[in-house]
């Protein structure tokens, strides 16, 4: 017979059930939505309800992948994508980070630079592709900075837009015991702003992929933005789904990492 825990009680207990039902009906769902897609999408295939050579199926997907696989070249192509990907991703949060702490530590600075900000983000980061291939070459460095420009601006705001959110009262409590502004910015800014550097982790993550894959457009001799090219000008759409399908799985991938940091972070700030 199962002991009832002392320490709750039985209408508490009945609440945790409730809440671990609720998240195994909505695992279980996703997962549902998941497969009765693929399974839809493969049956309008075989049927003929969709033309398979231009909408493709889960079944041709994974051939092509096994394919890419059994030539040796899936790792590779996804390796140097990723590479990619996570230098552009990390040198963008860094250095945008850098920049907003500089922005918020000079009001004269932040001014200053404001509308040139608000036009770099608002600039296609693509028309300054052709400008980065003979800046860089035409390799891996161009689709890095890539990456990073498209990143890095998206950081830059959305930090310190979380900066200048910070009450004014425990920084002029602070500045009252006689603290200096960096004194401030570690122990009373920087703090409250981990929800927000968070939120533009996220944010930095998709802006990241967008770059490389932009930059593989333009100039690449491997990666899957390559494969995704070279697939529809050689008309192997499969080729390009499965490319598209392997992004998703990797950026998804990405994000749940740096919500997993998110997690771990609220626990050691409780």
């Amino acid at each position: 017979m199962r002991k009832s825990n002392p320490a709750y009680s039985a209408e508490h207990l009945a609440f945790l059930q409730g809440i671990r039902r609720k998240a195994r009906f909505v695992t279980a769902m996703r997962y549902l939505i998941l497969v009765a897609f693929l399974l839809l999408w493969e049956l309008a295939a075989n049927l003929g309800w969709i033309d398979p050579f231009i909408a493709s199926s889960p079944g041709r997907l994974a051939a092509a992948i096994l394919r890419l696989y059994s030539s040796g070249d899936l790792f590779m192509h996804i390796g140097i994508t990723l590479f990619e990907t996570i230098v552009g991703f990390v040198l963008g949060t860094a250095i945008g980070t850098l920049i907003a702490i500089l922005l918020w530590w000079s009001a004269t600075l932040n001014h200053i630079l404001d509308p040139y900000l608000v036009v770099l983000n608002a600039l296609p980061k693509v028309a300054l592709g052709p400008i980065l291939i003979v800046w860089f070459g035409a390799g891996m460095r161009s689709i890095i900075v890539m990456a990073l420009l498209i990143s890095l601006i998206v950081t830059v705001m959305s930090v310190l837009a979380g900066f200048n959110e910070i009450t004014g009262e425990k920084q002029q409590l602070m500045r009252t015991l006689g603290a200096n502004k960096f004194q401030i910015l570690t122990m009373i800014v920087l703090p409250a702003s981990v929800p927000t550097i968070m939120n533009a982790l996220k944010i930095s993550v998709g802006m990241s992929w967008v770059g490389v894959i932009m930059g593989e457009y333009l100039v690449s001799k491997a990666g899957l933005g390559y494969l995704i090219v070279y697939g529809s000008q050689v008309f192997k759409l499969d080729l390009v789904m499965a490319s598209i399908v392997i992004l998703c799985v990797l950026a998804a991938m990405m994000y749940y990492g740096v919500a997993y940091l998110e997690r771990k972070i609220a626990v050691w700030r409780r």
